[in-house]
């Protein structure tokens, strides 16, 4: 009685947006995916394959920082493990991801 009927209206034709609007709505999306990738996954894949060639470069000889923060001189390497002199007639073995830096040739004597 008080309420009315609510009858369904027709519509008109669907607005076509075409490419362009479409392109659009995802632009914001593909922005932010660039710069995500200029500021974040490029910049940590540098740093890995630096880190690589550092690992693959350790050769006997070479004056090394460990994750742990130990200083040592390397006496041998391995394909997955470096012998590290800490002190005289003292070493220690440690994988070769837990080497850091490569320190200049006679930082170990200077401290």
């Amino acid at each position: 009685m008080f309420i009315s009927n609510a009858y369904a209206q027709a519509t008109g034709p669907a607005a076509s947006t075409g490419l362009m609007g479409n392109l659009g709505v995802f632009a914001p999306l593909l922005i932010m995916f660039v710069v995500m990738y200029f500021l974040m996954i490029r910049p940590q894949q540098k740093k890995a394959k630096e880190a690589q060639e550092m690992m693959g470069a350790l050769a006997k000889g070479d004056e090394v920082v460990t994750a742990g923060g130990i200083l040592g001189k390397v006496v041998s390497v391995k394909d997955s493990y470096v012998t590290v002199e800490i002190a005289t007639n003292t070493e220690i073995v440690v994988q070769k991801h837990s080497i850091t830096t490569v320190l200049p040739k006679g930082t170990l004597k200077s401290l």
